[in-house]
Parts: structure tokens; sequence; C-alpha cells
């Protein structure tokens, strides 16, 4: 059944679509994506193609999936984790599901490929837990497990929970890589929205110091006033400096 389903995605390929996911998701040469293997396909039609599947195959038969060369046959594997996760019945078997994730965060090596999972899947676990593997994921040398760290947050965000992605946008402050300053800065946008006073705090205390993308996403719901505001921190501090 998993041969089956992977004959199927190979099948509805589009070599139109190939190039523009590739260039999209950065595939060439020192790129984040250099190398990862695209077959051609939109989301929506990975979706539609899982479905038949998604709870007939077994968490270990998904994982053969997310170990795959090619790129969209890896997000149909973690789309079936992260559907079997919300079926789950009990702790137990979302936890061997959470396992399997973290066994294979290797191959969950784009930004769609971590965006589309970890929310549902690590933040769905560590609701009402400890969030100590996110700190220890943040710490990874690894640009997909510190993302994952980041974007997992917004499960409790959504939830009015936003301790722990504070903590980690101010860790994430001198990271070099534009990927984290969005994933921190969509963060901080999401918490902008329901609790205005903990981003405006944030701001405060390091707008004059954030990467530009991080600040430019967190501010993007605010008025024009206050977006300049703090677009402008950086120069009045550097003012007050001198």
């Amino acid at each position: 059944m998993c041969k089956e389903l992977v004959e199927m995605l190979m099948a509805l390929g589009s070599a139109e679509v190939k190039v523009k996911v590739e260039y999209f998701f950065k595939t060439g040469k020192g790129q984040y994506g250099e190398g990862d293997q695209f077959i051609g396909l939109k989301v929506p039609t990975i979706r539609q193609t899982i479905k038949p599947y998604q709870h007939q195959l077994s968490p270990l038969d998904a994982e053969l999936l997310v170990q795959s060369p090619f790129h969209e046959i890896r997000l149909a594997g973690l789309l079936i984790w992260v559907a079997q996760f919300k079926k789950a019945k009990d702790s137990q078997q979302r936890k061997a599901i959470v396992d399997l994730y973290l066994k294979n965060t290797k191959h969950v090596n784009n930004w769609d490929l971590v965006d589309l999972s970890c929310v549902e899947i690590l933040g769905g676990y560590l609701q009402g837990r400890p969030k100590d593997l996110l700190f220890k994921l943040s710490l990874s040398e690894s640009l997909w497990e510190q993302r994952i760290a980041m974007v997992t947050t917004l499960a409790f965000i959504r939830k009015n929970e936003h301790d722990t992605a504070l903590l980690l946008c101010e860790h994430f402050l001198s990271h070099r890589h534009d990927l984290m300053h969005k994933a921190s800065g969509w963060c901080l946008r999401e918490i902008g929205k329901r609790n205005k006073a903990a981003l405006v705090a944030f701001l405060d205390q390091h707008a004059a110091i954030m990467p530009r993308t991080m600040l430019r996403y967190s501010i993007e719901k605010m008025d024009d006033e206050e977006r300049k505001y703090y677009l402008d921190a950086k120069e009045r501090a550097l003012k007050h400096k001198s």
C-alpha cells in the first residue's frame, strides 16, 4: 500500500511545477535546499492523494515516506503522521508518532516540511507538558531543528500561552539565517494579535537589536505610526550612544 501511494504521487508530478518549486525552495548550490529532489506537486494535490491512505498505513509505513529522497513524498509522510496524531486515541499512540518524528528530523529539512508538521505533532503533544525539548532543539546545530523549536510554539500561542515563544525569540535574536528571523517574527506577530502588551514589551526591550526581517514580521499588524516607531528604534539607539 505504501508503494502504491508513492507510485501514485510520482505519476501526478508536473515538470512545470517542479521547475517552480525547485526555485522557490532554494535548491541551488549553497542554498538551504541544495540537492533536494522534487516531483512537481502542490500541497493540495498531496493532501487529496493521501486521504484514502492516511489511516490505513501505519506510522512505520509513513516513516518510509518521510525518509524518501523526494520532497513531496516526505511531506506526504509527515501529513499522514499529522492526521494519525490527531486521530490517536491515547497518549501512548501519540508519543509513538512524536518519537518517530524526532528520530527523523534530518528528513524534515525545509521550512514547509517543518511548518506543516511540527505545530500539530510536537505542539499538540507538549500542550500541558514541560517544554524542555524545544529548548534542546533550539541549541541544535541544525537550522531545521531550530525552526521546529520556534514554529512549534504557535500551538501554545494560539492557546494564549506565549512565555516559551518569547524566550525562544530572545534566544534567536542573534541568529544569522533569514528563515529563523521570519519564524521568530511570525510568532511575535501572532502573540501581538492576542496580547499586544506582551509584544510591545518585547519590542521595547529588543527592537533596536532585532534582525530587520524579524522586526518587520512582528510589527506587520500594527498601525503605520507604531511600525515607524519600532523601525526607527535602531537609529534612536545609535543617536543615544553618540
